[in-house]
This record gives structure tokens, sequence and C-alpha cells, in this order.
């Protein structure tokens, strides 16, 4: 009966351990790594060609007033990533609520690193590219990718303060919110002004509900698709009406489990290990050839490295030291300026949506596929640079 009692308790710990294991951070970033890896092999070998050609086969329908017929690739990248961004605009509404960025003294050291980690690697990308056929590309190395941030941060464990976690995440909502407005405002193809209203009417019709308190997520969900078939015809990315749709949704900043709540925790694991891996695996299929070495040095490659690594790290603590000086925030609890160092250093781990930025910047496949490999060399710099910088600072205080 105690064996049988004890590989009970045995299993039932097994389980905890595992659960713990699935909800980390950390194994986010490790499929997606994962998926990386795969999508690079897949590439230089003789199936890689195979592979591209099912991305580019076309499926659904469409008739003469529905055009519902895309690419599988277009599907992965216009259709699964506005559930990504719906999950991205859930956060930052939470965030805004109850979170980081709900009062004005939690929220503006965050946005001013942001900001200021964003703006620098612009500017440093458009001063190397001026003039050149790349120069669309600025707003490449601007983003950070939460879920590669935030999981080379949580590898680290204890070794760093969970203030510093906190304002990392803090910071990469932000940072991400840049982003779309970014996409929306210069990476949008020609606007159709009579989709647009129509998006507009059905954006309404989800204020209403809120308003009239609908907590039913159907409610919200299935006008969301909507909204999405609209934008997308528009000629504004797609992806932005999944921010739009998770703004209408409703939330509380009590313990009380809201609908926006229980959206964000359904979509959680499904966009971690489900879509973002997918998005790797079909953007980052990166046929190495022997020319593209020379696009590291070019200023495609150099603006993005540079931008992602240096830029980042240097506006976030040049911003972030200004906003301390000025009175208008303080570091993070127990962290000091190595520390935001290094923070601004895993911030230049731009990968998913730095990704996603280059391909709306080039048509030519050729500087997509450099703007890609510079994306992943900046982005595994960095993330090895800021966890070095952090493991070091715990071990001088260890000793």
């Amino acid at each position: 009966m105690q064996f049988v009692i004890l590989r009970a308790m045995l299993k039932r710990i097994n389980l905890d351990t595992f659960r713990k294991y699935v909800n980390a951070n950390s194994v986010g970033g490790i499929i997606l790594m994962g998926c990386v890896l795969l999508s690079l092999v897949i590439a230089n070998i003789p199936a890689g060609r195979s592979f591209e050609q099912w991305l580019n086969t076309y499926v659904g329908w469409e008739t003469g007033t529905i055009g519902l017929r895309f690419s599988i690739l277009h599907w992965i990248n216009d259709g699964l990533m506005a559930v990504f961004f719906l999950l991205v605009g859930l956060e930052i509404k939470r965030e805004m609520v109850e979170g980081e960025l709900s009062t004005p003294s939690k929220a503006m050291l965050p946005v001013i690193a942001a900001f200021g980690g964003a703006i620098l690697p612009a500017v440093i990308f458009a001063l190397l590219n001026k003039g050149t056929a790349t120069a669309s590309g600025w707003g490449i190395p601007m983003a950070t990718d939460i879920a590669f941030a935030l999981a080379a941060i949580s590898l680290l464990g204890k070794k760093v303060p969970g203030s510093l976690k906190i304002f990392l995440a803090a910071l990469a909502i932000v940072d991400d919110l840049i982003a779309i407005l970014v996409i929306a405002l210069f990476y949008s193809s020609e606007i159709h002004l009579n989709y647009l209203l129509y998006a507009g009417a059905v954006m309404i019709l989800l204020v209403i509900f809120n308003r009239l308190n609908v907590k039913g997520l159907w409610f919200y969900l299935v006008p969301g698709l909507f909204v999405w078939y609209f934008i997308h015809h528009s000629g504004i990315h797609a992806t932005i009406a999944g921010v739009l749709v998770a703004m209408t949704l409703p939330t509380t900043p009590d313990a009380t489990q809201s609908p926006l709540e229980k959206l964000e925790h359904a979509l959680t694991k499904p966009v971690n290990f489900l879509i973002i891996p997918l998005f790797a695996l079909a953007n980052t299929n990166i046929r190495f050839e022997a020319s593209m070495l020379n696009g590291l040095t070019a200023p495609l490659g150099l603006g993005i490295i540079i931008g992602l690594i240096a830029g980042k790290c240097a506006g976030i603590l040049l911003s972030t030291w200004a906003g301390v000086r000025l009175g208008i925030g303080k570091l993070p609890r127990g962290a000091g300026w190595t520390h935001m160092a290094g923070l601004g250093l895993l911030a230049g781990i731009g990968f998913t949506m730095s990704i996603f930025i280059s391909l709306l910047s080039f048509e030519d496949p050729l500087l997509v596929a450099e703007a890609k490999l510079a994306i992943l060399v900046a982005s595994v710099l960095a993330a090895i640079l800021g966890c070095i910088v952090l493991r070091t600072i715990h071990r001088k205080k260890m000793a």
C-alpha cells in the first residue's frame, strides 16, 4: 500500500515538474530556436526546394466579391501572425490596466527606455544605408523579440533581480507597440478607404459590446475575423487587426478573471509553442551562399547588426539615464547600470519582429535573405553578450 502511495506521489511530482517546465518562459524560446535550426537545415539540403514550393502553394477560396486564396506562407505571415499580434495587444492592454504600465510612475521609465532603444537603432541603420537600395529597412533593428529576450533572461534564473525581468517585459511590450505603429504607418501598401470604413464600422460594434460589458468571447472574435479581412484588403498590414481587436476586450483592474485574461491564457501556449515557431520555420529558411557573407559587412548587414547590438544597448542606457536624472523614474529594485547594460544587450534580440519587418521592407529575395542572416547573427550575439554581462555581475557579487 505504501509503495502504491509513493508511486502515486512520484507521478504527481513528475507531472508538477513537467507543468512548471512547460509553463516556463524559456520553453517557448527553446522551441523557437529548434525551429530556426530546423529551417536552416531544411533550406540547405535537397528537400529545401520542395519545402519552398509547399510554402508557395495556394490554398483557400475566392469569388467575385470574396478573396481568401493565398499561399501557405501568406496565411502564416498575415493570418497566424495576426493571432500573435492579438496576444501582444492583449498583453499591452492588460499591462496598461493593471500591470507595469498602469500608472505613470511605473510606466514612464520602461516607455522612455523602449523609445530610446527603438529610435537610436533606426537612426544608425538610416545613416549607414542612406541613399542605397536598402534604406527602406530602417525599421528592422527597432524591434525586441519578447519570446527570445524573456527566454534568455529566464535561463539566468536567480542570477538577475526579478525586477529586471519585469522591466524587460514592460520594455519589450512597449517596443512591440512601437513596431506595430511603424508597420501601420510606414510599411503598408496602397490604402483602400472603403475597406477601412468597413473595418471601422465593425470596430465601433466591438466598442459598443465593450461598453455594454458583453463578456462572451465570440462576440469579439467573430467580428474580429471581419476586421482582419477588411484591414487585409485595405492595404494596411492585416496583423494590425489583432491589436485593434485586443484593445476592445473587457478587462478589470482587480483579481477577477476578465474576458481579456481568459483569451490571453488560452492563446499563450498556442502562440509560443506553435504560431511563432511555425513563423520561424517558414521564414528563416536561408539558403547559404558565399556571396551572402558579404552582405554582413554591407550597409544592410552592418545597419542591422550594429543597430540591434550597439544601438539598442546604447539607446536604452542613454534614455534610462536621462529618465533617472530627470527624476521621472528609478532603476529596477536591486539593479545597477551594469544590469541595465546587460538588459540593453538582451533587448537587441530582434528575431521575430525584425524578420517580419524585413519581409515588408524588400521585394528582392537576396536582400531579404541577407537581412534574415544579419538578424540571426545579431540576435545570437546579443543573447550571448547579454547573458555574459549579467552572469559576470552575479559572479562578482558572489565573490
